[in-house]
Parts: structure tokens; sequence; C-alpha cells
């Protein structure tokens, strides 16, 4: 797809991959709609994007509220008319093992990471289908790939947003409705941070485990070259290789 003009909605849009993803969309000439919870972080990042000649819309939203994002679809088709590229981008670890992640913890990222982007595709897809077609890039992990300590609850989330794009993909294809899914390794954000768990699990995300030691962590600039990429390009799954 060619970016220019389009309406992107970006989750999660307010740090770290999202952020990167919203710079470079609107360097391309894309109209973008922004979302987070953060008001504060949109605010100045739509900002910065109208003072570079830019449009911006601020869309104040958990994820893992149906009436908050339908709110944020609802009034990204208000202000712009359409809504071509749907990328869900929010999303939260809970570090843990499985014989003791907190199942509150493991909740909460359920709701965000899996409820979240289900309700986006639920409330975009009406919106897709009546204009004739659009494109939904859904942000998984390398994680749901691999069997790493403590993360086993994270990368059931993934997994199963995984399943989510895999089965839409095929039963929205006579809609013209492309789904592709987005696999992150290992990146340079506050990611591990600020994800729920315990104290010595998150120090483990942060400096990237046993599993990680050898790897290099890539810069949310370059993963969201490889969302660009995947939006101009449209494969089924766009790798960080």
């Amino acid at each position: 797809m060619d970016i220019k003009g389009k309406v992107v909605l970006i989750t999660g849009a307010s740090m770290g991959i999202g952020l990167s993803t919203a710079r470079l969309f609107a360097a391309q000439g894309a109209r973008l709609a922004l979302a987070a919870r953060s008001t504060d972080k949109l605010t100045a990042l739509a900002d910065e994007l109208r003072a570079q000649g830019h449009e911006a819309l601020v869309l104040t939203a958990d994820m893992r509220d149906p009436s908050a994002v339908k709110s944020m679809i609802e009034s990204t088709l208000a202000h712009f008319g359409q809504l071509d590229i749907l990328i869900n981008n929010a999303g939260q670890a809970a570090a843990g093992t499985v014989a003791d992640v907190n199942s509150q913890d493991f909740q909460q990222i359920i709701e965000l990471n899996v409820f979240g982007p289900l309700y986006a595709m639920q409330n975009a897809i009406p919106a897709m289908r009546k204009q004739g077609g659009g494109l939904i890039i859904n942000i998984s992990s390398m994680v749901s790939k691999m069997h790493i300590p403590g993360l086993g609850a994270y990368a059931a989330t993934k997994s199963a947003l995984n399943m989510l794009s895999d089965t839409a993909r095929g039963e929205l294809a006579s809609d013209n409705i492309r789904v592709i899914t987005v696999y992150p390794r290992l990146t340079a954000t506050d990611f591990g941070k600020n994800s729920l768990g315990n104290r010595q699990m998150r120090q483990g995300q942060r400096d990237g485990g046993a599993h990680h030691a050898a790897m290099q962590a890539d810069t949310p600039e370059w993963v969201a070259e490889k969302i660009l990429l995947a939006a101009q390009q449209e494969p089924q799954e766009q790798f960080m290789d």
C-alpha cells in the first residue's frame, strides 16, 4: 500500500515502537490517529508532528475498555472519514514462571494484548468493509515462537494474537481486508521496565535474559521501518531479518 495520504490509527503510540512508528509513517505522508492512555505524551507527539506539517489526531483510550476502543474508532472515522490502516501495537508483559505468575497480572495483559486488538478489529472491520478494504497490522513478538522461562504468560497472549490474526486473514480476504502479523525481537525500549510481575524477573527482561544474552537489541526506529515495510509490501508475516 502507498502510505501517502492514508489514515493510520496506531495504538500504544505514546512511547517505544508506537512512537517511532508514528514519526516514520508521518514522514511518509500518512494522516495519523494516535491512541494511548497517556494524553500528555500523545499531545506532545501530535504537536511535534503538526509543527512538521503533518496531520495528527489525539485519542486517549484504554485498550482494555471495549467502550473506549469503540469510541477510538468512531472518533477516527468522524475526523478523517475513513480508516485505511489499523496498527494494534499497545501491549504489556507480565513476568513470572508458570508456577508463580500472578493471575491478576496475567488477566490484565490478556485484556490488553488480546482483547484490546480484538475490540479494535471488531470496530474497524465494518468501516473497512464499507470503504472496500483496509489493512490491519497486529504487533506480536518473537517470544511467541520461543520458550523463555518467566515469559510464558506474555508469550501466551501473543500466541493468541497470532491465531486471531491468522484466522481473520482468511475470514476477511473476500472483503479486501488484509491482516499482517509483525514479530519484533528484543527491542531497546522501556517495555521490560514497564512490565508487571516480580522485580527480579523484570530485571531479567530489561537485561534481555539468558536467552537474549548474545542478541543486540533492535532500536524502535528499526522495528518501525519493518512495520512500514509490512504496510507497503503486505506480507502475511513480517520478521525483523
